[in-house]
């Protein structure tokens, strides 16, 4: 009697292991993937002069889609894209609407527990923006002072966390988006803006004075940058996962990372100039998807 349990445990665990992936069966039976993307996330995920997504992540997931295609049943794929915030990604993403989301989400514990996350593509490092006639240096100046930063992002969670910790009466604005979020500075609602330092480049490209901010050295965090996918899904992670390795492999991710960092974007044709952070070359030789600041430090 117990033998014949414990076998039937086996098989059941067998065939949990070989349960077939939704989100494939989805894509085969609709011959339609859904892509969330960004509207305004430079040089990552935004609208181009012909108000199509475009920029690093879109290309990466553009590569993601042609692997796509060559499995079975997946050869006529079909792209439908979707404008997606901070506030609706993941939602939208653990609820099945959206595929895979092609903007900027930082991979973490916490959100890791409702959606899946890829392998690591990009390492970027949460910092204050301000004005250089009031330059902010580090959080503990921000005591008693009003900070903006944007609604669903870690860099909100995080000053919400040190706001708390140690005590400093902050004031927390949220921006609906980047551009509301400096928008808040410009207008000295607040006095610094807490965003990711890659994105604060690419607003500074595009800014009239980008002279007249300054940039903190002092890092808040870490941030990861993976693909949130849907959950509970390991064959389709599996398959995203394969695409961006052989993306890290045949090094087109730095073809990709010199067009979109290191020449000039559109629509303004800025040039931000950007290095390949020290974090993320290591990410491309040995890849993961640890949600662990630790792990990129």
């Amino acid at each position: 009697m117990v033998l014949r349990a414990l076998l039937l445990c086996l098989a059941m665990g067998s065939a949990l292991a070989q349960a077939p992936s939704p989100t494939l069966a989805k894509l085969r039976h609709s011959g339609v993937i859904t892509l969330g993307y960004r509207t305004a996330s430079v040089p990552f995920s935004y609208l181009g002069a012909q108000l199509q997504p475009i920029g690093f992540t879109m290309d990466i997931c553009y590569r993601v889609i042609d692997h796509l295609r060559r499995q079975p049943g997946l050869a006529d794929l079909e792209v439908r894209l979707m404008a997606v915030t901070s506030g609706t990604r993941l939602p939208l993403v653990a609820n099945r609407t959206v595929d895979i989301e092609c903007g900027i989400t930082t991979n973490t514990a916490e959100r890791a527990r409702n959606v899946g996350f890829s392998l690591t593509y990009f390492v970027a490092e949460s910092r204050l923006l301000s004005k250089r006639s009031r330059p902010i240096p580090d959080v503990d100046a921000l005591r008693g002072l009003a900070v903006a930063s944007t609604i669903g992002t870690t860099s909100i969670q995080l000053l919400q966390d040190l706001n708390r910790e140690r005590n400093l009466n902050m004031r927390i604005l949220a921006g609906l988006d980047d551009v509301d979020s400096i928008r808040l500075l410009d207008s000295d609602q607040a006095v610094a803006f807490a965003m990711d330092d890659v994105l604060l480049r690419g607003l500074l490209a595009s800014a009239r004075k980008p002279e007249a901010y300054s940039v903190s050295e002092l890092a808040l965090s870490v941030e990861p940058y993976g693909l949130p996918l849907p959950p509970g899904d390991p064959e389709f992670k599996k398959l995203v996962d394969e695409a961006l390795r052989q993306l890290f492999r045949s090094g087109e991710i730095h073809q990709l990372y010199k067009r979109w960092f290191q020449s000039p974007v559109p629509p303004q044709n800025v040039n931000l100039n950007l290095p390949m952070p020290a974090s993320m070359a290591r990410v491309l030789k040995e890849p993961t998807d640890s949600p662990d600041p630790e792990k990129y430090r």
